[in-house]
């Protein structure tokens, strides 16, 4: 059905990242790709200046050491992509570059801070120039 899969993953909920993975590879063409993605969040200039400076880098070594392990634990082959800034602008920046066809992403109930602000997965939605799957 698709060939160029974006699958974000929040290294904090791998459960919700393994159940959108394994409905990617369920929905991907032959010959297609997956692209399994973690955006590790900047820090504010504010907070950084108090923290280790590899605090970063570590982060990123921790999502694509978690990524791989998913994507070994799943058995499905993708491609493991990290990257950092702000993640819904980061999931949609890597669809575009990677011209992919379809995003899936998790969501949760939203709390109150998401009525105020919106939840990534909103924002993805919105403004997404290819088709989002939502997962609950």
């Amino acid at each position: 059905m698709y060939k160029k899969i974006i699958v974000p993953v929040d290294c904090g909920q791998l459960d919700k990242g393994e159940k959108i993975l394994r409905k990617a590879a369920s929905l991907l063409d032959a010959g297609g790709e997956i692209i399994l993605l973690t955006v590790v969040e900047d820090m504010p200039g504010y907070l950084a200046i108090d923290l280790p400076v590899d605090v970063i880098e570590g982060a990123i070594k921790d999502g694509k050491a978690k990524l791989v392990e998913l994507k070994e634990k799943t058995g499905i082959d993708a491609r493991v992509e990290i990257r950092s800034g702000a993640p819904a602008r980061e999931i949609l920046a890597a669809a575009g570059e990677h011209g992919a066809d379809l995003i899936i992403i998790a969501s949760h109930l939203p709390d109150l801070a998401n009525y105020f602000i919106g939840a990534t997965a909103d924002r993805v939605v919105r403004h997404a120039k290819c088709s989002v799957l939502v997962d609950r």
